[in-house]
């Protein structure tokens, strides 16, 4: 009967020693990766995570779209104010949202005065409303160097007024009364501005811009006055016509057209009964 040896199934009784190695090689590998990217390049980093930021991290479509959420999926496919950076100005480090605004001129101020409620409450009052859930593409509701915006957008074959006129349909007037009682319980001034969208070449006018522009502004503030926004509360109401399109590389797109009302970016005023 054959002695079966002892020490398990290696010869000379050193197994053991065999995984130990496998175990030292793997730690090593581990550590001189851990090294190398303890120095790495990073100019080639750089170019690496603007490559691929080039490559996935943007869209050549570019759609419309508002801000009003539907089953709590806010919908925003349309950017605004994209800049495409080389590869070599890219970076591997996020930065906070005052450096990237500083960095990229975004116009969004450092300082705001409760605009961050006064966003949300006007989003909710907005929701609050079904009869208007078909208009959630016809408003933006965004922060901006100026203050809060609400702009009344038109889109492709849907208008907020009518043509050539002043007068906003009743969905419209139903929109502004809804935000109304926000806007009524904001400290902040208001400006209230209307915008025409250029005229390709050979199509003719609506009806001329900067009367268009101003009377709707006009005709806004009018609806928002009739439900108790005090008149000193509006600093601004002009017309534009079509000197500051919302997207500057296409100037002749519907969207263009709108009426935004402002919550200006500036301490709310000391009521006159207060006392130094």
């Amino acid at each position: 009967m054959a002695r079966r040896k002892k020490g398990g199934g290696h010869e000379g009784g050193h197994g053991w020693f065999v995984t130990f190695a496998d175990l030292m090689a793997l730690l090593m590998s581990f550590f001189v990766m851990i090294a190398a990217y303890s120095t790495q390049d990073q100019k080639k980093l750089q170019l690496v995570a603007g490559s691929m930021r080039d490559a996935f991290g943007s869209t050549k479509e570019s759609r419309y779209a508002g801000v009003v959420e539907q089953e709590g999926v806010p919908t925003r496919d349309k950017l605004r104010n994209a800049r495409k950076a080389p590869p070599e100005q890219a970076t591997d480090r996020p930065s906070s949202p005052a450096n990237n605004a500083e960095m990229e001129g975004d116009p969004t101020p450092a300082k705001t005065f409760g605009f961050a409620l006064a966003a949300a409450s006007l989003r909710q009052a907005l929701q609050a409303l079904p009869e208007i859930a078909e208009l959630s593409k016809h408003i933006i509701v965004e922060e901006t160097k100026e203050g809060l915006n609400v702009s009344l957008v038109d889109q492709d074959g849907r208008a907020m007024f009518g043509s050539g006129s002043t007068q906003p349909y009743d969905r419209t007037r139903l929109v502004l009364e809804g935000i109304a009682p926000t806007l009524r319980r904001v400290g902040q001034r208001i400006s209230v501005t209307g915008h025409t969208a250029a005229m390709r070449p050979g199509q003719r006018p609506e009806g001329p811009p900067w009367e268009l522009s101003a009377g709707r502004a006009a005709v806004v503030r009018e609806i928002l006055a009739s439900q108790g926004i005090p008149d000193d509360r509006f600093a601004v109401v002009a017309g534009k016509a079509d000197v500051d399109p919302m997207f500057p590389d296409n100037p002749y797109i519907a969207a263009n057209r709108r009426v935004t009302v402002t919550l200006m970016n500036e301490p709310p005023p000391i009521p006159v009964t207060a006392k130094p």
